[in-house]
């Protein structure tokens, strides 16, 4: 990997919590290409466990320090890339991905997550996270292998739409709560301010598809980006190349919805990127392509469509 240019680190100054604003300054400018190490926490007061654990410190200072919208996550930015203009499209390269305490947090709350009335009376556990082992010990004794992303990546959303809550996934990304967002992976986001405004928080150690309770281990996570601009290439949503596939993802109140929009986004980009015409793409898809539910937890849902990069030759 290539050595850092700039370090962000968490703390008040340059953390919101619970949303995402065009209006918002950047906390720090950066060339296309240039490496940045961004830091993230997680959690309010309440979330903080009892034991042994190591808490980081800048979680005292954005508690103390930062205005807290209701419910939402603490999100390190926003990071403005020089010559980002709108209706571009930005280029975040995922290099690196690492957790930075050993423990977590699930919950669920009243009348939430997938199944609302099923569990009215909410629940939270703390978790422990072993990094030398590469598990996560839920109190109930499962030992389950880390896999560590950040669940909201996104970009200022337009001026007019103002304040947006950190909660629900839109345009310009969010909480996208895509467990396939992994090292070697680059998100594509549209851009609407200028310098795009790139915030990150809302780190995972590990996710199943749907994270049917309202939240995976949600944990403190050190991430290494680099940015590229893609001028006058705006998509509507947002999408990602992982070393192996290419994913298209849509988000709504109706997983009907998002299911259609992921799929014909990816017939668009197959047709776009290859000689295939949107029919072929449209077979292509039913014979090689994995439709799967993202979440189902957000209010706006969402779903992602998988194809193998091998069988379009990108």
């Amino acid at each position: 990997m290539d050595p850092v240019d700039h370090t962000l680190r968490a703390g008040a100054d340059a953390c919101h919590w619970g949303y995402l604003e065009a209006r918002r300054a950047p906390v720090l400018t950066v060339e296309p290409g240039e490496v940045v190490a961004i830091e993230t926490v997680s959690g309010g007061p309440e979330m903080i466990p009892e034991g042994d654990f190591v808490v980081p410190p800048a979680l005292a200072d954005i508690h103390a320090r930062c205005e807290r919208m209701l419910p939402g996550h603490i999100l390190t930015g926003p990071v403005a890339v020089a010559g980002a203009e709108p209706g571009d499209l930005l280029e975040v390269k995922i290099l690196d991905i690492r957790l930075s305490t050993d423990w977590g947090y699930c919950f669920f709350r009243p009348l939430g997550g997938t199944l609302p009335d099923r569990f009215p009376e909410g629940r939270s556990v703390t978790i422990a996270i072993d990094r030398d082992a590469g598990l996560v010990l839920p109190p109930w004794g499962t030992k389950i292998p880390v896999s560590p992303f950040f669940g909201v990546m996104g970009v200022a959303p337009p001026p007019a739409w103002g304040r947006c809550t950190s909660i629900i996934p839109r345009a310009f990304g969010g909480n996208l709560d895509n467990k396939e967002l992994l090292p070697g992976t680059s998100l594509f986001l549209p851009v609407f301010v200028a310098g795009a405004h790139f915030s990150c928080g809302d780190g995972h150690a590990v996710q199943g598809d749907g994270e049917v309770c309202g939240t995976a281990v949600e944990t403190a996570l050190d991430g290494v980006f680099s940015f590229a601009v893609h001028k006058g290439a705006a998509t509507a949503r947002p999408f990602a190349l992982t070393p192996t596939h290419l994913i298209t993802m849509a988000t709504d109140p109706d997983l009907d919805r998002c299911a259609e929009r992921a799929l014909s986004d990816m017939i668009d980009q197959v047709a776009d990127r290859t000689d295939l015409t949107p029919a072929d793409a449209y077979q292509l898809a039913s014979l090689a392509a994995d439709l799967r539910i993202t979440q189902t937890v957000n209010q706006h849902k969402g779903a992602h469509c998988v194809l193998s990069r091998s069988l379009i030759g990108i």
